[in-house]
């Protein structure tokens, strides 16, 4: 048996911190969360001053017994759980069960996993920090009493199953607001007015007209533009100004936990909830020859930039050496998020040397494209502004004002390393100051203003993050949680309210505002704040919540009507002759009988995309989901015909092998594609 017993809460992470530490150690997980509140009740003592009672987690039996087995046999025993509320609520719990005395140090944190750091992390244990635990327990009871008071009464009044949380519901006000500013928009028309021009060695340019005698264009209808139009046939076009600037870019900062969600969210495609997975498995550690397991990256939850100064030092040293000391940067000042905590670095690749290409082979596909992502972030972050020389040339015509831009990278800096950053450079021809200019085409184009754009889970994080709304850890599990409960839903990387996030929303709007208020639930966050620096008692915020919120329960109680989500239809059940119902359920509606519970004859609704099945060619192809809500396209006749595509079958036939044509769309193409792949044949989509 050894001597020392070290606690963590994964057995990924256990395995790696084991091989660091030696054969006086033993390390075992907890497998997070040992102690909670119950599930099948409040489990809050209202009367006791808001007493949680917590019980053992049902199944943690047998790991709860062989840390006591080990922590009795052991000389000193180490709480390493994750650096942040929740880990330290982690460590107490584990204290209590172990019957470990709070003030002794045991309480050991380490923000990367590599030898170097988790060995100088035992070497220096703290006591378990009560106020950071309090701030978990301020959050757990107050979502709790939240949650398990208002769902009941969704499950009384709308159906079974539903659910309503604090930081959730506000998320799916945010997406209903989004969509009710989209429904109100009215378009309104806008026109502009381009121009292809040549200059005097016949190489061709584009301009922009920008206004008259120093007032700026505002075209409203194509008279305004026309009439513009007439006067320019009249005069010439001559180049009358030029000017050129130096300008810098610098890079960003490396990232936060919402910056890396909206980074992978963009360039690569990954949801908030893979985004933590796949950076978990790269912190908690990867196997490498030679080294064995190693945590590739820093903790992954955190809203803090700062970078440790031997992790700077490091990285100049590696700029300086594989790119030269003009590549070197000044370090970002970068301004503070407000109520960000600053007790972790900014997410971080924990050996610089470790490029993502030396140790592509060692990684899963999706843990590379992260790894490179974070690890290249880093790096520019602490390299020297991409440089341009941006060229304006103003074009008059009678007074006329004419515009053309163009810009030229003239050192790469930060952007050498940073493959995710863009330079679009445009090239403008040689000019000169009084040239006179050849039209080759003026290009008068309608526009109409467009509504705001339905969130996707990137810019819900932003616009989260901006208002205070949740934290590094509460991202992910608030998006997961919406769309899980069919409250939100997923079309190409957009979500948008369904039906029964409506009137959830509308409920939540009439009986609870001031739960969904933003401001609240930011404000609560600042109080979760405050508990974690020892400003505040845990209870005294607990208790101010609770007294206006128990009168809202007991006035939504009486007043909120049972909402009927049956509606009725004229088909026939196949099995008895009574008319089907359309009925709510978790993945949206469906077709139930009337007669149950004497008949439970239940069948989907089928959304038609008007198109017949190219494999069977009697059914129809019909539009479905996944169970985590991803479209997809099958046959009417499932399960007789397996028919299945990820992209939309469409009412066109293949020029070649006469099958038929999906409609094939990605950020680099848009096209039609034969559905069988041996014929291969596609045709490029106008995206007019």
């Amino acid at each position: 048996m050894s001597k020392y017993l070290v606690i963590v809460e994964s057995p990924a992470k256990a395995k790696t911190i084991e091989k660091f530490l030696g054969k006086n150690y033993t390390v075992l997980a907890s497998v997070g969360h040992i102690r909670d509140l119950p599930k099948s009740k409040m489990g809050i003592n209202i009367e006791e001053n808001f007493e949680p009672a917590y019980i053992n987690i049902r199944g943690k039996g047998p790991v709860i017994k062989e840390l006591k087995k080990y922590a009795k046999k052991a000389e000193k025993v180490f709480l390493a759980t994750d650096p942040d509320r929740e880990g330290e609520a982690i460590a107490w719990h584990l204290a209590f069960i172990l019957g470990i005395d709070l003030g002794d140090k045991v309480r050991v944190t380490f923000n990367e996993i590599t030898k170097a750091t988790v060995k100088e992390a035992i070497k220096h244990p703290t006591t378990i920090n009560t106020d950071l635990v309090d701030a978990q327990q301020a959050r757990r009871v107050l979502d709790r009493l939240v949650g398990y008071s208002i769902s009941p009464l969704l499950w009384r009044k709308v159906r079974k199953g539903l659910s309503a949380g604090r930081v959730q519901s506000v998320a799916t006000k945010m997406i209903c607001d989004r969509e009710n500013e989209i429904n109100a928009f009215e378009k309104e028309e806008y026109w502009s007015l381009d121009f292809n021009f040549q200059n005097s060695e016949k190489k061709s340019f584009k301009a922009s007209y920008v206004g008259y005698n120093g007032t700026k264009a505002d075209f409203k209808v194509e008279a305004d533009v026309n009439t513009v139009m007439e006067q320019l046939n009249k005069g010439d076009y001559i180049v009358k100004n030029i000017q050129t600037k130096e300008k810098a870019r610098k890079p960003q900062a490396c990232f936060t936990t919402s910056r890396l969600q909206q980074e992978a969210s963009n360039k690569l495609g990954f949801s908030t909830k893979k985004t933590m997975m796949v950076a978990q498995q790269l912190y908690e550690g990867i196997k490498l020859p030679r080294v064995g397991s190693v945590g590739l990256i820093t903790y992954m939850r955190t809203d803090s930039t700062r970078i440790s100064e031997t992790a700077k030092e490091a990285v100049n040293e590696f700029v300086k050496e594989n790119f030269g000391e003009v590549y070197l940067g000044a370090e970002l000042k970068t301004k503070k998020a407000k109520n960000a905590q600053d007790a972790h670095e900014a997410i971080r690749a924990t050996d610089v040397l470790r490029t993502p290409e030396s140790i592509e082979g060692h990684l899963t596909k999706d843990q590379f494209k992260l790894y490179k992502l974070i690890w290249e972030r880093f790096v520019s972050s602490l390299m020297a502004p991409a440089k341009f020389e941006a060229l304006t040339v103003d074009i008059d015509n009678q007074d006329h004002l004419i515009r053309s831009t163009g810009s030229k990278q003239v050192f790469d800096g930060f952007l050498k390393v940073y493959s995710f950053g863009t330079s679009n450079d445009k090239i403008l021809p040689g000019l000169d100051e009084g040239e006179n200019l050849l039209l080759e085409k003026m290009i008068p184009e309608q526009h109409f203003t467009q509504p705001p754009a339905r969130y996707t889970e990137a810019t819900l994080v932003r616009e989260m993050e901006e208002k205070g709304i949740g934290r590094p850890s509460t991202y992910a599990p608030t998006i997961s949680t919406v769309i899980s409960r069919g409250y939100v839903g997923r079309e190409k990387k957009h979500l948008y309210p369904t039906e029964l996030g409506g009137i959830i929303n509308e409920i939540m709007e009439n009986y609870f505002a001031r739960i969904i208020e933003i401001n609240f639930t930011a404000d609560m966050e600042q109080h979760f704040d405050e508990i974690e620096v020892g400003d505040m008692p845990w209870k005294s915020i607990i208790k101010e919540f609770y007294g206006p919120f128990e009168t809202l329960i007991e006035k939504a109680e009486g007043d909120i009507e049972k909402v009927d989500l049956t509606e009725p239809t004229d088909i026939p059940c196949e099995l008895c002759g009574n008319m089907m119902n359309i009925k709510h359920g978790r993945f949206g509606k469906f077709l139930a009988c009337s007669n149950y519970p004497e008949c439970k004859n239940t069948k989907p609704i089928l959304n038609k995309i008007g198109v017949t099945c190219p494999e069977c060619n009697k059914g129809d192809i019909v539009e479905r989901k996944t169970k985590k809500f991803k479209t997809f396209y099958g046959c009417s006749e499932f399960p007789e015909c397996n028919f299945m595509s990820w992209h939309k079958p469409v009412e066109k036939k293949c020029p070649t092998c006469s099958k038929t044509m999906i409609e094939y769309k990605t950020k680099k193409k848009h096209e039609y594609r034969c559905t069988d792949k041996e014929c291969g044949y596609s045709e490029e989509i106008s995206e007019n």
